[in-house]
């Protein structure tokens, strides 16, 4: 496969890409239809598209059926280090399992992640996925000084660090310099060519009414005032070293246990208004007993009391909610992003995604702690936990599962419709639709038949990424993905990313 167009180094456009020719492509409400040439404009959107067209000398060819990429609207990238290393055998639970994630975030360094993400990034790509919402929170050293801050042992960041050229240790972009974390990120996703959204995370307690802890010492800034401040100097940053097509900067807020009420109630005043929110919300039930507890209020109910429930807001899992909540959450047009088989692996539950939908909010779907990372059985799983927990099939339409995975994914992350229409960015997926999966499947129900293996092609703002497994520029993910694990095993040994805490860790903050 081949296709002209290209980028530079930090993801910007520099050539126009080369027509697509699609055997077949879902065109929404027209179904799936035959022969759709696309031309893609210089900024990577489409420019136009012709039906029942034959393709042209000089098209680039994608066989199968072709659908919008996938917009993965919750990610860990690091979380990735745990994928089958947690099942002991032994008694657990989310909180169990928590232990094993703070062994991975101790591993890290700036250029340890950066390898790590690219890895991972690399892996959506093949997959199907074009954009992700990266919900960091892997801020500073492991002892919770801030990089750029040319000191170790301090705990409790007091506000951004020190700008380049300050004289403080580390350059701009080096690997102790300023927001170094969150570049390596960057960096990784411009690398593997998906879009990143940012969400960088304010955490500031270990739940209610209690200190972060030495696990968490990394997460935590010192208030939200200084959050604020650190999170105003990183979109500068930001803004300044990648288009916005690339790299945007969005905000977390990890949950209502790691941030109090009253920072809550301040960061909602203070964020400008196209900053897209996200925050967990409801994902275990000690969560909710410890905030109805604190401040008599379920965490839906203390969103809406701070002002942070509004539509530009992600709540994420949503999982155990009151028909309250659910009406709340609905009302307020917000956009609810479900993990499910994250959800599934952590043993949460089955969150009410119908009842959210027909309360008026979007739903929309992340892979999380990248148990696997395939947004047609991300779909499919949304579908099944409806059915299992309804009794009845089907619970969403095909239109309903591809929108969850594609458009309020990008909702979410603050980007512009893709898909193929004019104007929509050119970000596609190619299925093939006669693998020993699909074969027999109405096109149009692919969503309920295929897997991330029938994947044969992957297009990003009009230029080829990927091909049955492979991305163009990367080669294989499991290549890149066994070199950095083999470093993070050999760094702490394999038993530190194993879960067999048995420790009762109520509601503090993950």
């Amino acid at each position: 496969m081949s296709g002209g167009g290209g980028t530079d180094g930090s993801g910007a456009r520099t050539s126009a890409p080369a027509p697509l020719w699609c055997a077949a492509a879902w065109l929404g409400d027209r179904g799936v239809v035959g022969g759709v040439r696309v031309v893609p404009a210089g900024d990577g959107t489409v420019a136009s598209l012709e039906a029942g067209v034959a393709a042209r000398a000089g098209d680039t060819v994608l066989p199968g059926v072709v659908f919008p990429a996938a917009a993965n609207a919750h990610s860990h990238a690091f979380h990735r280090v745990l994928r089958g290393r947690t099942h002991n055998g032994a008694s657990g639970s989310f909180w169990t399992w928590r232990e094993s994630m703070y062994a991975a975030a101790r591993q890290l360094t700036p250029e340890l992640y950066e390898e790590l993400a690219t890895a991972v990034f690399a892996e959506m790509v093949v997959t199907g996925w074009s954009s992700v919402a990266e919900f960091h929170y892997v801020h500073h050293r492991p002892d919770g000084s801030p990089y750029g801050s040319g000191t170790t042992g301090t705990t409790g960041q007091t506000g951004a660090p020190a700008p380049a050229g300050s004289g403080t240790a580390g350059s701009a972009d080096g690997p102790d310099g300023p927001h170094a974390m969150e570049l390596a990120l960057a960096r990784a996703a411009v690398r593997a060519g998906i879009r990143l959204t940012l969400l960088d995370t304010c955490y500031l307690a270990g739940g209610f009414g209690r200190p972060a802890g030495p696990d968490q010492a990394r997460f935590t800034d010192a208030s939200a005032n200084a959050w604020l401040r650190r999170f105003a100097s990183l979109r500068e940053v930001m803004a300044e070293r990648f288009p916005a097509s690339a790299v945007t900067v969005g905000a977390g807020l990890h949950s209502v246990r790691a941030v109090p009420p009253e920072a809550l109630a301040e960061i909602s005043g203070a964020l400008p208004p196209d900053v897209p929110v996200h925050i967990h919300l409801s994902e275990q039930p000690a969560e909710n007993e410890a905030c109805l507890a604190a401040t008599g209020l379920t965490p839906t109910g203390l969103l809406s009391s701070t002002g942070l429930l509004t539509s530009r807001l992600s709540a994420v899992h949503a999982t155990h909610l009151t028909a309250a909540d659910i009406d709340l959450l609905g009302g307020a047009g917000t956009t609810v992003v479900m993990c499910p088989t994250t959800e599934a692996d952590l043993a949460d539950g089955i969150g009410p995604a119908g009842g959210l939908q027909r309360a008026g909010a979007r739903i929309a779907l992340g892979t999380d702690q990248h148990a696997v990372i395939d947004p047609w059985i991300e779909m499919r799983a949304l579908e099944h936990g409806e059915r299992l927990a309804t009794g009845g099939r089907p619970q969403f339409t095909p239109a309903e599962l591809l929108a969850a995975g594609t458009g309020s994914g990008l909702r979410a992350q603050g980007r512009p419709p893709a898909g193929l229409e004019p104007g929509a960015v050119c970000d596609l997926v190619a299925i093939d639709p006669r693998s020993v999966r699909t074969t027999g499947s109405d096109p149009e129900q692919l969503v309920y038949s295929a897997t991330a293996q029938d994947v044969t092609d992957v297009v990003i703002g009009g230029v080829p990424a990927a091909h049955r497994g492979r991305h163009l520029g990367l080669g294989d993910p499991a290549d890149l993905l066994a070199a950095v694990l083999g470093k993070m095993d050999g760094g702490a040994g394999r038993s530190a990313h194993r879960s067999d805490s048995r420790t009762d860790l109520g509601a503090a903050a993950p």
